[in-house]
């Protein structure tokens, strides 16, 4: 649906650079998070047992001393489940509680209900379990072994490779092995569900996906889904980390309602919640690659090792989209990307922000950054050799770029950064300085936006204007931080010509809007905003059309605006023209659906489009390291991303600085160790860095691209934000790859990522050897 305006001075509210709806709350520490929401009285805590072992069959568990312990009311096992043990988004396999075998160090095995939460989680560490133990794989080196898998392989193919590989004028081979990340959403994972009549439940739960929620809940007590509300109005953070991994708190906790009679709330502890819970998905990428002597592209094969965990989870869908940004910005001619999906006896891995597009792109812009140094050539030269342009411009699996502007919002930043210049000045630098050495990179980012499962494209909405002109707004979109709920709020205020202030936001249910899928793939805006105004244009109709009968008028010249309504020469007030529906009789309540169109992929057949459009954006990052101890300094950042009209700016430029910190800290501190028995060894802030205030260079600069709107029929033409913001990181990633290779000029630097000080001095190291 097109925009209905062309300026958005004449707006009332798309388009503004509003305050997020809990600002102020936030600011102030008054939003209520579930552990905010008062405790109904005899509510019960409970606390997880967790396997100590990775993996084996159980052979004795003995749970006396827990059901003795101080304020204990129940010790819940897999024997106490009526229905399903099963907390599996999709092709299951992740049982609630572990029945007879452990798969994974930290899985639940028990859970302990008590009076209190200290109660329980005392309680939890008197529970004493045997396991008969085999060794793990904990490693994708080690599932590869054993030849585990998930799910089956599946691969993109164009051309003829083996043909194009032999001619082409030089190869390489290569490979990286690209790090996981922990989500370290601030609120961590929380549910509290209350009984209700006729064995009805309501669960308020920290959840991206309270309709699948409510699902497995409903199956884990053998209840009709109607039976169960699953209700979130915000989440302290999520990241992909609450869209599948937030049911099996869910589940436990209206299993202990249920048993008890009583509210029950489970709360994890941060420890128990980093062992227990699924991370980004960590790869290994092994390739060949074909170019001429200007370091275009001839052919690329390419092989992506994705460490799933135990089970599949969203495994799926995430190795399929590092699939889809193998190529990034880039033409590939003649192509095989291929992906396995290892399994391993850890915590299965999940979604998380950029669903696998992410390791994706380390791959292709690592492939770009080498073909640069074996030619002594600038990194930006040869990615422009190869982006995507006329006649080069279908992906390897088949969608035809159109809406490419990877040219001239890569030459804008390279103007507006200086980047030429300062390479310069970088190169003079390192030539005088043996200890400290600087890097610069410049790099793009095309990411597609849709779910590539199909049936998920789609969403819900609920509107009522009320006798007194006020409105309300329900979605089935999820509030955990990006500005969701505002941005629906906005097109809703739009629709009706009132000011923002006149429409209330309210909490994510199931029981206003049914059959939701997950706020995930940057979708939510493009998806509820569309449900929501398709809502209130019915809303709309109905009231122009009592104006126009009112003041003989036409229904379609009658215009809202500045919290009127307009027929002809006269003007109405918009709550008077409300109370004056409800004496007519006119209905001022709407639901809107929308299904994303022209999805058309084909899984099986590799045909199809995957997405609805691209968003674009570029990146570039100056870094100084430091080569005695592989301290590393992002001196400044520039930024240019397209968000095509956006429906924000000041949501939208949050959510750019926020997911490139957030990409600098999974390619450069963030590091997840497991040992050789399976167990994470950095499961706390103490062992585990995210990026500081101090990580955030002083020099940050983030501008949104001057677009024209999005041609794609997106709600007023904006683009999501949500995701492609991460893969602007990798240019942190390449200024760091520079600065070593500067060392021995010619020479590939071995780096993996995270490029944490230990890593970058192991490269520094074998770069000075050589």
């Amino acid at each position: 649906m097109a925009n209905r305006h062309s300026n958005i001075a004449e707006q009332m509210a798309v388009g503004k650079a509003l305050a997020h709806d809990s600002a102020k709350m936030h600011v102030c520490g008054n939003a209520p998070y579930i552990d905010d929401i008062n405790e109904p009285s005899g509510i019960v805590h409970l606390a997880p047992g967790l396997s100590p072992k990775a993996k084996g069959k159980i052979t004795r568990i003995d749970l006396d001393a827990v059901r003795d312990a101080p304020g204990v009311l129940r010790v819940l096992t897999a024997a106490d489940i009526p229905g399903k043990n099963e907390c599996g988004p999709s092709f299951g396999g992740d049982p609630i509680l572990a029945d007879g075998e452990v798969l994974f160090h930290g899985q639940v095995i028990f859970a302990v209900v008590a009076e209190t939460r200290d109660q329980a989680r005392r309680a939890a560490r008197l529970g004493r379990i045997e396991i008969s133990e085999i060794r793990p794989a904990v490693t994708v080196e080690d599932g590869l072994k054993e030849g585990g898998e998930v799910l089956p392989k599946y691969e993109f193919n164009r051309g003829d490779l083996q043909d194009a590989m032999a001619n082409a004028p030089l190869t390489m081979d290569s490979s990286i092995v690209i790090g996981g990340q922990e989500h370290f959403y601030l609120e961590g994972q929380i549910s509290m569900a209350i009984p209700g009549e006729s064995g009805e439940i309501k669960v308020f739960c920290s959840t991206q996906h309270p309709s699948e929620v409510q699902h497995l809940v409903a199956g884990m007590l053998d209840q009709p889904e109607a039976k169960v509300i699953c209700e979130c109005r915000r989440m302290g953070g999520g990241f992909g980390g609450k869209e599948s991994q937030a049911a099996q708190w869910a589940c436990l906790a209206a299993l202990a309602s249920r048993v008890t009679g009583r509210p029950a709330k489970m709360r994890l502890d941060r420890d128990d919640d980093m062992v227990a819970t699924g991370k980004r998905h960590d790869f290994t990428a092994d390739w060949k690659a074909g170019y001429d002597e200007k370091g275009v592209i001839e052919a690329v094969d390419v092989n992506f090792y994705g460490r799933c965990g135990y089970s599949p989870d969203l495994s799926l869908g995430v190795n399929d989209r590092t699939m889809f940004h193998a190529d990034n910005s880039y033409y590939y001619p003649a192509v095989r990307i291929h992906s396995k999906r290892v399994k391993t006896d850890t915590v299965s891995n999940t979604a998380f922000r950029g669903f696998g597009g992410p390791q994706g792109m380390v791959f292709s812009e690592r492939l770009m950054d080498e073909i640069a140094i074996k030619l002594n050539e600038d990194p930006l030269t040869i990615r422009k050799r190869n982006f995507y342009r006329r006649g080069r411009d279908v992906t390897p699996y088949g969608m035809v770029v159109k809406d490419n502007i990877l040219k001239a919002l890569v030459s804008e930043l390279e103007r507006t950064s200086d980047y030429q210049n300062r390479r310069r000045q970088i190169a003079e630098f390192n030539s005088k300085n043996k200890w400290l050495k600087k890097g610069i990179s410049l790099n793009p980012v095309k990411f597609g936006i849709a779910f590539t499962l199909k049936f998920l494209n789609q969403a819900g909405a609920l509107v009522h204007v009320y006798a007194d002109g006020s409105i309300q707004v329900n979605h089935g979109g999820t509030e955990m931080g990006q500005g969701l709920y505002m941005k629906v709020a906005q097109v809703v205020a739009e629709e009706f010509g009132v000011d923002i202030s006149k429409v209330r936001i309210t909490a994510t249910t199931t029981d206003k809007v049914p059959n939701t899928t997950p706020t995930a793939a940057s979708s939510g805006s493009d998806l509820n905003g569309m449900a929501a105004q398709r809502a209130a244009q019915k809303i709309r109709g109905r009231m122009a059309q009592l104006a126009a009968t009112l003041y003989q008028g036409d229904a379609k010249k009658v215009r809202f605006s500045n919290g009127k309504v307009y027929v002809g020469n006269h003007e109405i007030e918009f709550g008077s023209l409300a109370k004056q529906c409800f004496h007519e009789r006119i209905q001022l309540s709407a639901t809107g659906f929308y299904a994303t169109p022209n999805i058309t992929w084909e899984r099986e057949s590799v045909t199809g489009n995957p997405f609805l459009y691209f968003a674009y954006g570029a990146s570039c990052s100056e870094v100084t390291i430091d080569c005695l101890t592989g301290e590393m300094k992002i001196d400044r950042v520039d930024i240019l991303h397209d968000c095509g009209s956006s429906l924000n700016p000041a949501i939208d430029i949050g959510q750019i600085e926020g997911g490139f910190v957030q990409g600098a800290g999974w390619l450069t501190t963030e590091e997840l160790v497991y040992d050789d028995e399976g167990r994470l060894r950095t499961h706390a802030p103490s062992t585990y860095k995210i990026p500081t205030a101090t990580d955030v260079p002083e020099d940050f600069k983030v501008e949104l691209w001057a677009s024209k709107g999005n041609r794609q029929p997106t709600i007023y033409r904006s683009k999501a934000v949500g995701e492609p913001p991460v893969m602007l990181a990798n240019s942190v990633f390449s200024a760091i790859y520079h600065a070593i290779a500067s060392i021995n000029p010619g020479k590939l630097p071995e780096l993996d990522a995270p490029a944490t000080p230990e890593t970058i001095l192991r490269s520094v190291e074998r770069m000075a050897d050589g």
